[in-house]
């Protein structure tokens, strides 16, 4: 087959699901209906907590930052994924294609970097309730907050760049739902053994480092919990540092599994599986695990649908 180098590739096609057609419309249907209740979720979250001033504490200023990372997350990859899952094969332009890629890691990034300071707060939170005005005060917030985008941006800015200026060698499919980083690479036709070192410590740095720091957080958080009095108390730390253990699971493990495996482990649509646990359902378990079972936040969401009724009455 002929080869092309990257100057004379105008546009990339997205594979998708293209050998399992039926797959496709089965797919589209239910993806559309997980894209539209993760906006409305984590939208009602970013509202929510933008209005009652009894959430302005650093806990649920952090979740509105996670939200905003989901919801822009989502913008990003699910419109052109329902495109690729409506048609056959879907074309994006080179630009479209760098775009995406870079807020994929922007947002991914800044998500992990975000999931870890979430963690620390929590620990601080359970571990030294009488010091944590103290330890989590605005500025340390705002430090955390700041690094977790900035992270974000300078990653993506570095990978995003770094990936595209490899030659492209034809055809130009990429056997994916999405322009990731691992479809992207097998289209080059140039030595990139430097960035897969690069890649490799990346990851092991950005997923591996905070998951394993997470996990001490939470095993502290256990035993904290443990010396609890109140039953009532246990239960309920335990049930929330539980729920958010799970999404932190999920996340930096289908990611981790995604960005670190062998390329020939496993099929590209096993590949495309995993990598919809990371972007498909994590940000729509997020505002049921963080938000929706959280107390305060449904009496907000209460005290807010009564304003509202009250003066649509009036």
């Amino acid at each position: 087959m002929k080869r092309q180098n990257q100057s004379s590739v105008a546009e990339f096609i997205l594979l998708g699901f293209s050998n399992f057609p039926e797959l496709q419309e089965k797919l589209f249907g239910i993806f559309l209906v997980i894209y539209l209740v993760t906006l409305i979720g984590n939208d009602i979250i970013i509202v929510v907590i933008s209005l009652e001033q009894s959430l302005h504490g650093p806990m649920y200023l952090f979740l509105q930052n996670l939200s905003v990372v989901e919801v822009s997350f989502s913008a990003v990859i699910m419109p052109e994924m329902l495109a690729v899952l409506s048609t056959e094969k879907a074309a994006i332009s080179f630009a479209g294609c760098f775009a995406q890629m870079y807020f994929i890691l922007l947002f991914g990034r800044t998500e992990c970097f975000l999931l870890g300071a979430m963690a620390y707060d929590r620990f601080a939170a359970l571990c030294h309730p009488l010091s944590y005005p103290m330890i989590m005060n605005k500025r340390v917030f705002m430090k955390l907050v700041i690094s977790s985008w900035a992270l974000g941006f300078m990653v993506a800015t570095l990978q995003t760049s770094w990936v595209f200026s490899f030659p492209s060698c034809g055809p130009n499919e990429i056997n994916h739902l999405s322009c990731e980083t691992p479809p992207v690479l097998e289209l080059a036709c140039a030595d990139i053994f430097l960035f897969e070192i690069y890649a490799f410590t990346v990851t092991i740095l950005i997923i591996m480092v905070p998951f394993l720091l997470i996990l001490l957080s939470y095993i502290r958080i256990l035993f904290a919990i443990l010396k609890m009095p109140s039953t009532t108390g246990r239960q309920k730390a335990f049930s929330t540092c539980a729920s958010h253990l799970t999404s932190v699971t999920l996340f930096y493990g289908t990611a981790n599994t995604t960005y670190l495996q062998p390329k020939s482990s496993y099929s590209p649509e096993t590949k495309k599986l995993m990598s919809l646990a990371y972007s498909l359902l994590t940000p729509l378990l997020n505002p049921l695990i963080y938000s929706l079972r959280n107390s305060e936040m449904k009496r907000a969401l209460m005290k807010l649908w009564r304003r509202k009724m009250v003066l649509h009455i009036v």
